[in-house]
């Protein structure tokens, strides 16, 4: 289902962008306003990031906002009610993004079922490895949800081909090695990208660093859906929610 939605979107599109929100953050009203915004402003799809104490995968712009959103006292099924009102209300496909232990604690096929029945299309567990997670994988099969993992620069052409054995929707390449965050040159891309390309027939995502109209114009053309996560977060930070929208805007 996912990776149709994504390739009808594409059909039209040289590009899609994919953002990514911390649900919580600054609050849980606000996060409704910058997905309002967001998809107004033409994003195709979604990460609903639930907060975690150790994101392990995130930058410092990131993980300050999972912490505050933690600190305002976001929990789990407050986020499964916000992601439930956000893929009824917005006609765009929603991810959660999270970390294993959040899935874990909520019981395996309970978090597949409830995401399922949110509205949600899939779900991005960066820390869980695809050799361990048979029981989610299994989970989400069941409650026909994509499970949707990750390349690396460093991952070697076997592990791509076999971690696409179990992708569905499409493939997250992360740009480079290190966190959430942080400036990438994308114009060193070619090879690692044309490995991707070589190993999954699936669409490509790219993130990390993905901050501006020039960086989203680099990937045209490479990959299918360019990610933007720490510089809306950024934006809210600095300029305040309704900047959002023209951020986006811009971003064409």
């Amino acid at each position: 289902m996912l990776e149709a939605e994504i390739r009808k979107r594409k059909a039209h599109k040289d590009i899609l962008l994919m953002t990514h929100i911390v649900l919580g953050y600054p609050s849980f009203d606000a996060s409704r306003r910058i997905v309002e915004q967001m998809v107004e402003a033409g994003v195709d799809l979604m990460e609903l990031q639930i907060p975690f104490s150790e994101p392990i995968a995130d930058g410092p712009v990131i993980l300050h906002a999972n912490q505050r959103a933690l600190q305002a006292g976001a929990s789990v099924e407050r986020c499964f009610e916000l992601a439930t009102k956000l893929a009824h209300e917005f006609p765009i496909p929603f991810l959660f993004m999270s970390y294993y232990n959040i899935a874990l604690q909520h019981g395996i096929e309970r978090f597949a079922r409830d995401a399922r029945a949110a509205g949600l299309q899939g779900a991005i567990i960066p820390d869980l490895p695809f050799e361990e997670g048979e029981e989610l994988f299994s989970a989400f099969n069941v409650a026909q949800l994509s499970p949707v993992f990750i390349f690396s620069p460093n991952t070697t052409s076997e592990r791509m081909r076999a971690i696409a054995q179990r992708a569905r929707g499409f493939v997250y390449c992360v740009a480079r090695k290190g966190v959430t965050g942080s400036a990438t040159e994308f114009s060193a891309l070619g090879d690692y990208l044309a490995r991707c390309r070589q190993a999954t027939s699936l669409p490509l995502a790219l993130g990390f660093g993905v901050r501006s109209r020039e960086d989203i114009a680099a990937l045209t053309g490479h990959v299918d859906i360019a990610v933007v996560g720490s510089e809306t977060v950024r934006v809210v930070d600095h300029d305040g929610v309704e900047a959002v929208g023209a951020f986006i805007r811009g971003l064409r």
